[in-house]
C-alpha cells in the first residue's frame, strides 16, 4: 500500500484492476486506492503475474502493508501478514471505548449467537479502579433459532436462565408482550427483513390494516446507518477539530459587483476565459500581500508567516469536499491563475488530484455563488488563519447618491482565527478584497483590456 502524503497513515483499496493469474506489465494499473482526499490509481513498477490478492476492496490498512504478490506463473505466494488494525478509540479519560451493543433494528447474526453461547462466562471480580463492564450477551441455541425464525433482535430481551442467559421461554414471552401474534407482514417482506437483519417489530406497515410490505422493509433498509466514506471521515475529523480548537469569528462585507460583472461579460464575448471566481481569487491574493498577517498559521504557541500565497479552492465532489491548492499564487498573472484553477478543479472532479495538489494551503476560498446562497460562514481549514465564504451575486436595491437603485451585490464572509486575526485586521482584509473587486480600472489593467 503506497504512502501518498505525509499525513496519510492508512488507505483502502477501492477496486482491483487485475485478478489472480493476470499478466502484469510495468505501468499497468494494479488497483485504485481511496485516500483521505482522493481516489488514485496505483501502477506496477514490476512485471510478472498477479499471484495473490492479500487485501480486498473496502479494507483500511496501514501504508506499506502487503496487499498482494507478483511473481512468475506457478509460484506459490507466501502467507500475507495480517495488517495491523486500528487501535480502539480512546475516551477523554484515557480508557479504551467499549463496543456499542447491537442496534435495536439489527438482528444478531447466527455466528455471533453461536459464539455467545459457546463462550464460558468469566467469574465476576469486584474492582474499584476501572468501570464495570456491561453484561455478556448470552442466548441458548433454541432461543437464538426462535429469534431468527421470528426475525427479531433478541439483544433487548431480559434472560431468566443461569447468568442472565436468554432461553426459549424468554423469547416467547417477549413475542407475546409485543403482540407478535397480531403482526401482519407479507412473506416476501419477512424474507427481505431476515436477509437484511432487521427486527420486524421495529417496522411500520403501510399496507392494509398496517400490514408490513416489501416497500416498508426497503425503506427501513435505506435508513440503516452506513459508514462514512474515507474522505468524509477525514473531513469530519479535521473540521470538528478546527471548530473545537480554533476560536472563530466572522465578519461580512457587501460588494457591488455591477461594473465587474458587466466588464466580465464583455471579456467573455471577446473569448476571454475568466470567471467571477478568478477575479475574487486574484483580489484575495493581492490583499494577502498587503495584509500578510492573514497569510499565517499558529499552533497556539508559535506564529508562522508564509512567504508564498498557496490559495485553496474548495471543490464539492459526490464523495465529499476537497481543496486543490494553487501554490505560489502571488507569482501568477490573472490569466495564469485562471488556467491553473481550471486545471486543478478538473483534476479534482476526475479523481486525479495528487496529494501535492491537495496540501500546503495557506488561505482558502469557499465559493457557493452558483448555488443561490445569500450568505454563509465557512470553517477554517486546519493550519490556516482564515477562510473566505463567497455567496451568490444578487440584484438588490441599494442607496447611491441619495437614490435607490438596483445593483448586483455579493456578500463575502471572512471566518478568522481570533488567535491571529483580530477584528480590525479582519475588517482591513475584507475591505481590501471589496475595494479591489469594485476597482474596474484595476481589472482592465490586469486583464489587458
Amino acid at each position: 500500500m503506497p504512502k501518498f502524503g505525509q499525513m496519510t497513515e492508512e488507505s483502502a483499496i477501492v477496486e482491483w484492476r487485475k485478478k489472480p493469474g493476470d499478466r502484469v506489465a510495468r505501468g499497468d494499473i494494479l488497483f485504485t486506492v481511496e485516500t483521505d482526499k482522493s481516489v488514485m490509481d496505483v501502477e506496477s513498477f514490476e512485471e510478472g503475474t498477479l499471484l495473490k490478492i492479500a487485501v480486498g476492496p473496502g479494507v483500511n490498512v496501514p501504508v506499506q502493508s502487503i496487499v498482494g504478490y507478483l511473481g512468475q506463473p506457478g509460484e506459490t505466494a507466501p502467507e500475507a501478514p495480517t495488517p495491523a488494525s486500528s487501535p480502539p478509540a480512546r475516551r477523554p479519560d484515557g480508557q479504551a471505548s467499549l463496543p456499542k451493543p447491537p442496534a435495536q433494528t439489527t438482528v444478531m447474526n447466527r455466528e455471533a449467537a453461536r459464539v455467545a453461547e459457546a463462550t464460558p462466562s468469566a467469574p465476576t471480580v469486584a474492582a474499584t479502579s476501572s468501570p464495570a463492564l456491561p453484561p455478556r450477551f448470552r442466548i441458548s441455541p433454541r432461543a437464538a433459532a426462535l429469534a431468527r425464525a421470528s426475525v427479531i433482535n433478541p439483544a433487548g430481551i431480559r434472560g431468566s436462565g443461569p447468568g442472565g442467559r436468554i432461553i426459549e421461554k424468554d423469547v416467547q414471552t417477549h413475542l407475546a408482550a409485543q403482540g407478535y401474534g397480531q403482526l401482519l407482514i407479507s412473506p416476501a417482506a419477512k424474507r427481505l427483513a431476515s436477509q437484511e437483519e432487521l427486527d420486524v417489530l421495529g417496522l411500520h406497515g403501510t399496507g392494509d390494516s398496517g400490514r408490513i410490505m416489501v416497500e416498508d422493509v426497503q425503506r427501513a433498509v435505506a435508513e440503516k446507518p452506513k459508514p462514512l466514506n474515507k474522505m468524509r471521515q477525514v473531513i469530519a475529523q479535521r473540521l470538528t477539530q478546527s471548530f473545537r480548537d480554533t476560536p472563530h469569528f466572522y465578519l461580512t462585507v457587501s460588494v457591488d459587483m455591477t461594473d465587474l460583472i458587466g466588464y466580465r461579460s464583455r471579456l467573455k464575448e471577446a473569448g476571454a476565459p475568466y470567471t467571477v471566481t478568478d477575479f475574487i481569487a486574484q483580489a484575495v491574493v493581492l490583499t494577502l500581500q498587503e495584509v500578510p498577517e492573514v497569510n499565517s498559521s499558529t499552533d497556539g504557541r508559535t506564529l508562522r508567516w508564509h512567504s508564498h500565497v498557496n490559495l485553496g479552492l474548495a471543490v464539492s465532489l459526490e464523495q465529499g469536499l476537497v481543496v486543490p491548492v494553487i501554490h505560489g499564487a502571488e507569482q501568477l498573472s490573472l490569466r495564469e491563475l485562471c488556467e491553473r484553477s481550471k486545471e486543478l478543479v478538473q483534476k479534482a472532479r476526475a479523481g486525479k488530484a495528487t496529494p501535492d495538489d491537495l496540501s500546503g494551503g495557506t488561505f482558502t476560498i469557499s465559493n457557493m455563488g452558483m448555488l443561490d446562497v445569500e450568505n454563509f460562514g465557512a470553517i477554517i481549514n486546519p493550519g490556516e488563519s482564515a477562510i473566505l465564504a463567497v455567496s451568490s451575486t444578487l440584484a438588490q436595491p441599494v442607496v447611491r447618491e441619495g437614490k435607490i437603485v438596483v445593483r448586483q451585490m455579493l456578500k463575502l464572509t471572512l471566518s478568522c482565527d481570533h488567535r491571529i486575526v483580530d477584528g480590525a485586521l479582519g475588517a482591513r482584509f475584507a475591505n481590501g478584497v471589496r475595494k479591489k473587486l469594485q476597482d474596474l480600472a484595476l481589472w482592465k489593467l490586469l486583464a489587458g483590456g
